[in-house]
């Protein structure tokens, strides 16, 4: 018999900032929860803030929480699935991007193997991934990690009224 895991809180984050970033982030979201093994479980504001470590366009971004009962590798490769039908390139570290999805967390599990870290080694040095996960996850960023990306630049995108 097929013994069913148990839901795990998985945090995602998510950029783009190539064509129409905003909606490419947003279609990346319902393309994660439109997955049978997949729920939302909470969503951030999208957030702009320029290209880090690297030239381009500025990002936007966000952060989902997911409920799901997939391994994080098999968490993993659905978003670079999501990723790749996005039209997403690889051609040099920190390109410009149709689309970057990293899994930060998997509850509160750890995993290190060559294609996925979780915790996502990074995480707390990027003011992308730290400010749209305190907003929706506060437990998750200390003070520490809040003041460590205190002079990154990151604005709550304005959305037009009636979206």
């Amino acid at each position: 018999m097929n013994k069913m895991r148990d839901p795990v809180i998985a945090t995602i984050a998510l950029g783009a900032n190539l064509g129409d970033a905003a909606q490419q982030v947003r279609t990346a979201m319902q393309s994660i929860w439109a997955h049978p093994d997949i729920s939302a479980v909470a969503e951030s504001d999208l957030y702009t803030s320029p290209a880090f470590q690297s030239d381009g366009p500025d990002y936007v971004n966000a952060v989902i929480q997911v409920d799901t009962t997939l391994t994080a590798p098999a968490l993993w490769r659905v978003m670079a699935n999501i990723e790749q039908q996005a039209g997403r390139e690889r051609p040099y570290r920190w390109a410009p991007r149709t689309l970057d999805l990293d899994l930060i967390f998997y509850g509160s599990g750890q995993l290190s193997s060559a294609e996925l870290t979780v915790p996502h080694p990074r995480w707390a040095e990027r003011a992308f991934v730290v400010i749209p996960l305190a907003q929706i996850a506060p437990h998750l960023v200390t003070d520490l990690v809040l003041l460590a990306v205190r002079d990154q630049q990151i604005s709550r995108l304005k959305v037009p009224s009636g979206s």
